[in-house]
């Protein structure tokens, strides 16, 4: 018996170039799987989160959770936050546009809001 793994439980793979990026369909199909918090850009080649805490202790643990995920999977996300924000922005620079591996950080993130 085959099981599927989630976004969350599934590992990025190293993407040097030389693939496609993901299409607006594939990814507006993916961006269910993800939290509300998360929006495509216009253009589909970025994924956006917008989260909002109560302190800026709690704002920077969240960043550095963030900063964890994106050194163990080493896909690296920009990252902006101020007291009680943070916006967080994925997509895979060697594509120039959104890969699997966006959304399984992405994915990652939401799990630290469990």
């Amino acid at each position: 018996m085959t099981t599927t793994k989630t976004l969350a439980e599934r590992r990025c793979l190293p993407c040097e170039g030389g693939v496609a990026a993901l299409t607006l369909d594939q990814a507006t199909a993916l961006l269910p799987k993800l939290g509300s918090q998360w929006t495509l850009t216009a253009d589909g080649k970025q994924i956006v989160g917008h989260f909002e805490f109560k302190n800026y202790f709690r704002t920077l643990s969240f960043v550095n959770a963030v900063a964890y995920i994106a050194i163990h999977e080493d896909h690296h996300p920009d990252i902006t936050f101020t007291y009680k924000n943070c916006d967080i922005t994925f997509w895979t620079h060697a594509i120039d546009g959104l890969s699997e591996n966006d959304f399984i950080c992405a994915a990652k993130v939401d799990a630290l809001l469990l």
